[in-house]
Parts: C-alpha cells; structure tokens; sequence
C-alpha cells in the first residue's frame, strides 16, 4: 500500500492525461480541491468541459487508477459542472461529502468547537490562529458564534468590514490574519434574537459570500453545544477537521466527547483535545497547581481514540490580553502559554487530515 499524501496523490494525478489533450490532470487544472485523510481521498473536479462522456471518463479512469495505487483507501470523487452538460457524479449515498461545496482557494478548514461554553474555545482560537501564521502560512479565523461574537473584541478590531466590487464581504485583517465576525456587522449591546434558519443563513454567508483569497487554513470558531451552526458548517462545506477543546474537569469532558461523537456522526475527522485552564503555576514557588482536576483531557483523549494535542496552563496574562484585543501570543510570545499554543499548532500540522 502506497502512503497517502497529498503530494503523493496529485503526483498520480500527474500521469493520467486528460482526453484528446496533450495535458495531463494537474496542468490541465481541473483539480478544484483535493483532501487526504488518514483512510480517504477527496478529489473535487471543475470543468468547462461540455463532453458529458469525457468527464464520465476521466472520473472513471481517476477511481480505477487511485483504487489501484492506493489499495485499502476509500475514494471520493464530486465533480462540479461550469460547462454545457451534467456532470457524473458519485450518488449522495456513496459520497459522505455530496453538497459540501469548498471555499475557492482555501486549502484546510478546521473547526474549534467545545461541548459546552465557558471552556475558552474563542480564546483558544485566536491564539492558534496566530500561532499558525507564524508558521510562514496563511491564515483566515471566522467567528461562527452568531449570538456571541467576542473574536473581534480578543483580536482588538471594531470597524465593519467593506464590500468587494462583486458584492463579497472584504476580512479584515490584524497579525496577518483575515478576520470575520457577526461583531463586525453589529453595535456590541445590539441582541441578535434569530430563529434557527436565519442563523444558519448567516453561517453560509459567511463561509460563501466572503473574499477570503488564498487561504492555508481557515480556523471556525463555533459556538458551543451541537446546534443549527455546528451542523450547518458540517453539510455545507468540507472540513479538513476538528479540535476539540476541554477543561479538566468532568463536567466539560462529558460535553466534549458529545462534541466529538456529534463529528464523527458527520464524518468530519476530529485531529484531537486541547486541555485549556490546565494548571496554574505560582510565581513565587514555581510549583503547579491543578485548580480544575488533572489529566481529564489525556484521558478523555485516549479514552475516544484522538490524538491529546496539548495543555494551556491558567494565567491572568491570557484573559487580559484577550481584553486589551492583542492575544497572548502576539503580546508575549516567549511566555508558558504561547509556547504551548505554538506546539498544538505544529501538532495540528502534523496530521494527515491537513493539506500542506
């Protein structure tokens, strides 16, 4: 069994030439995404090709020649039509990702989520993102949290966002990261009380209707629980994965395996727990104290399969630096904490699941 990257996937793509053309796959750029996880292949075509039984064929001949290559994988091919004829594509029974339309240009979407609120999923994503561009990568973070949006509060950005010519939303952008929110669109003692399908409109709009240009990761800050967002995001585009965040205690870990157990019902990968408010360090003694329990994300994580990505220790830096809109590890990127959130972002990119 060949290994399965994505360098090593688009290098068979390479060999199989697209029809009547002296081009193959890759130069030919009908490759609209491509995505390996640890047991599965997406590939999305896009075509201006007319020639319904062209584009049968070079669906066929994708399937049989990535089945052969790589034994024991499972292959899903969706095919996206721009042309004059309708597509051959994979039934929505055999394709898990039928009607998930990827973000034009966005390698890897990953979600934050957490079971239950209060666990600092947001305060969790804003550092990581950061953390992440300080890789040389590209990062977009979106506030899918629509009747509490605090990403632009921690990200110290208040002004609403511009329009494009095409009628796009235009990011803003702080520490090289382009940001949107619900914050940027309302007055912050303004209440949003929507029902489900509005919300779930709002998402799409996000996720859709936003200029967010070339992308490596686009990191979604979901609200906590299991509801209309959560799901939303799921159906309607692809995600490379999820995280998962926690705190020590019980109460947040029987959330956070519900969390989990909602992804793997959509069959979105989870790349594994971050244990936040792990631990406090006096700083007079230097000795750790475990305020909220020990242990209960490396269990929690063991005990679901996932990788255990790493712990966040308590500090009042984190909280106040949050407030003052530059996250702790723009504002001290020596300290414990950001050293720790640096090492779940390289975790993060170690995993299959993401595109390099």
């Amino acid at each position: 069994m060949s290994p399965l990257s994505d360098s090593r996937v688009r290098e068979v793509l390479g060999k199989i030439s697209y029809p009547g053309k002296s081009e193959n796959l890759i130069s030919s750029k009908i490759i609209e995404h491509l995505r390996v996880r640890d047991n599965s292949i997406l590939i999305i075509l896009k075509y201006d090709e007319p020639n319904v039984q062209i584009r049968s064929q070079i669906h066929e001949t994708i399937k049989k020649t990535l089945e052969k290559e790589f034994s024991g994988y499972e292959i899903n091919i969706k095919q996206v039509n721009t042309g004059g004829g309708t597509a051959a594509a994979p039934s929505p029974q055999t394709d898990p990702w039928a009607g998930r339309a990827p973000i034009p240009n966005v390698k890897n979407i990953l979600a934050v989520a957490s079971g239950k609120g209060g666990v600092g999923k947001s305060t969790v994503s804003t550092n990581l993102a950061i953390a992440l561009a300080a890789q040389d990568l590209k990062v977009g973070l979106m506030d899918s949290d629509i009747y509490g949006p605090s990403i632009h509060i921690m990200m110290g950005i208040r002004n609403k966002p511009l329009v494009s010519p095409d009628n796009k939303l235009l990011p803003s952008e702080k520490f090289g990261i382009k940001l949107m929110s619900m914050g940027f669109l309302v007055e912050s003692d303004t209440p949003l009380i929507w029902r489900g399908p509005i919300v779930q409109k709002a998402v799409t709009q996000f996720l859709q209707d936003v200029d967010w240009g070339e992308l490596d990761i686009l990191l979604v800050d979901l609200p906590p629980g299991t509801g209309d967002v959560q799901l939303t995001l799921v159906q309607k585009t692809p995600l490379s994965g999820a995280v998962v965040v926690t705190t020590p205690q019980e109460v947040a870990l029987v959330d956070a395996r519900r969390a989990f157990h909602m992804f793997k019902k959509v069959e979105t990968p989870v790349l594994g727990i971050i244990e936040n408010m792990s631990y406090f360090t006096c700083t007079k003694c230097g000795e750790k104290h475990s305020i909220f329990g020990e242990g209960g994300g490396s269990h929690a994580a063991a005990d679901l399969g996932v990788p255990f990505l790493g712990e966040i220790p308590i500090t009042p830096q984190i909280t106040a630096t949050g407030d003052e809109g530059i996250p702790m590890v723009a504002k001290a990127p020596d300290s414990e904490a950001s050293l720790a959130f640096k090492q779940i972002a390289l975790r993060i990119l170690s995993s299959a699941a993401i595109s390099k």
